[in-house]
C-alpha cells in the first residue's frame, strides 16, 4: 500500500517574488489612492499605465530589491519611453520622480509581508508535521 507524503515544499524564490509584486502593487496602490491620488487619477495616461507595468515586471524578476535597483529599473524602463514621441520629457520626468519617491513606502509594505508569510508557512509546516 503507498504511503501518502503530506510534507510541502516552499520555494523561497516563490516567496521573494511574491513580495516583490506585493511591493510593486502597493506603490501602484499608493499613487492611485494616496494623498494625491485624485489628482493623480486624472493625469493619468495609458503610456504611465504601461510604463508602470513593466517596472513591475522586471522587479518581479529581481531577487532581492533595493533602492539602487528599483531606481535602476525605472531608470532603465523611462531611457524607452524618452523615445517616444508623444511623451513629453516634463510627463516623463514627473512620473518618474513620482515612482522613484515612494521606495520608503514600497519597503515598508515588503518587510511585514516577509515576516507574515514565514509566520504562515511555520503554521502550515507545523499542521502538516503533525
Amino acid at each position: 500500500m503507498a504511503q501518502k507524503n503530506n510534507k510541502t515544499e516552499v520555494s523561497v524564490g516563490g516567496a521573494v517574488g511574491f513580495a516583490a509584486t506585493l511591493a510593486a502593487l502597493a506603490a501602484g496602490s499608493y499613487f492611485i489612492f494616496g494623498p494625491k491620488g485624485k489628482q493623480n487619477r486624472k493625469a493619468i495616461k495609458g503610456w504611465t499605465l504601461k510604463m508602470k507595468g513593466e517596472v513591475v515586471e522586471k522587479i518581479e524578476k529581481l531577487k532581492e530589491v533595493t533602492p539602487d535597483l528599483y531606481n535602476k529599473v525605472i531608470d532603465e524602463v523611462s531611457a524607452k519611453y524618452a523615445k517616444v514621441k508623444d511623451i513629453s520629457a516634463e510627463e516623463l520626468a514627473m512620473l518618474v520622480t513620482d515612482m522613484k519617491k515612494h521606495w520608503k513606502s514600497i519597503s515598508n509594505d515588503l518587510a511585514p509581508k516577509k515576516k507574515a508569510v514565514k509566520k504562515a508557512v511555520k503554521k502550515v509546516v507545523a499542521k502538516i508535521t503533525k
